[in-house]
């Protein structure tokens, strides 16, 4: 199986939210699409271990918030990387609550919808919830939609491991290099902006210095804000 051709699956990037009881709640998803115009349907699809996905079947309704291609890596860290079991993701960005008490992000939005779910279909790890359109919003008519492809190819982001789009990396072909990266290079957080500095290193998670990024540990995170190595970028 090539796992290169699945990168030419074509997907926009979305912030999904919900609200159960006095928990609200909300994830970035790059799988969102309308499957019926009369009436105006659209599908998402949420892994089962999400807290978003519970709150969606015990409330019957859901958001989504189509990204603008300029997103803030603060916005994409916040509902992409981050677990709403431990952080409150509403408390510092801006968003509305829809006519059905749904919350709607509206920071980095272009435009929104509300859905009241009409069907639920369990694939596996995910769960497929199909929601008629009861409410919708455009924001900027002018703005341009972030999608996967430009994430991924032009701010070097990565689906997190609950996407349904996930890959592992190891099976992700090695392109070669033609020229050695330098030890030195210094790395950015797309999500909070921490600098890792390979002649500092992270002494807190026993990181020394002279530590390069490329032999940081797979499983290293980013110390502010515990976004994954697949955020950060070169500087």
């Amino acid at each position: 199986m090539n796992i290169e051709a699945f990168f030419k699956i074509t997907y926009g990037l979305y912030i999904i939210s919900a609200k159960a009881n006095d928990k609200q709640n909300g994830y970035v998803a790059n799988t969102a699409f309308q499957v019926t115009a009369e009436p105006p349907q659209i599908a998402i699809s949420c892994n089962k271990d999400n807290l978003t996905s519970k709150l969606i079947e015990e409330s019957g309704y859901f958001s989504i918030s189509i990204l603008k291609q300029d997103t803030s890596a603060d916005t994409i860290g916040l509902f992409g990387y981050k677990t709403g079991k431990d952080v409150d993701k509403f408390e510092n960005i801006e968003y509305k609550t829809s006519k059905s008490g749904t919350p709607v992000v509206t920071q980095d939005s272009i435009a929104w919808f509300d859905c009241k779910v009409k069907q639920t279909i369990i694939v596996d790890t995910h769960i497929l919830f199909i929601g008629e359109i009861i409410e919708n919003e455009l924001l900027d008519e002018a703005g341009e939609p972030l999608t996967y492809a430009f994430y991924r190819d032009v701010k070097k982001g990565a689906a997190p491991k609950n996407a349904p789009t996930y890959i592992d990396k190891s099976k992700i072909t090695s392109k070669p290099k033609t020229e050695q990266a330098s030890t030195n290079q210094k790395y950015k957080c797309l999500a909070c902006g921490y600098i890792y500095d390979p002649a500092v290193g992270d002494e807190e998670n026993d990181i020394a210095p002279g530590t390069s990024f490329d032999d940081l540990p797979d499983d290293w995170t980013c110390p502010t804000c515990g976004s994954p190595k697949s955020m950060f970028e070169p500087v």
